[in-house]
């Protein structure tokens, strides 16, 4: 069984930043990178945090079971 993903964040673009910030300030995250989706995947991570941006209505996009939000 995969090991899932610290954060999942749902976007409707397929390029996106991260900064390792959002419960954070960005000052004690990582230096900002830039990522792109691939459209046959529909969702990439980030090699800093592992946070993981999901393209609304791609493949990967799913809802969410009772276990994922408890």
């Amino acid at each position: 069984m995969p090991i899932p993903p610290p954060e999942t964040i749902r976007v409707k673009t397929v390029q996106v930043a991260c900064d390792g910030s959002g419960e954070i300030p960005a000052a004690l995250g990582h230096p900002r990178v830039f990522l792109r989706i691939e459209p046959d995947t529909g969702f990439v991570e980030c090699g800093y945090c592992d946070r993981r941006f999901v393209l609304e209505g791609g493949p990967a996009d799913r809802p969410q079971s009772s276990a994922d939000q408890a």
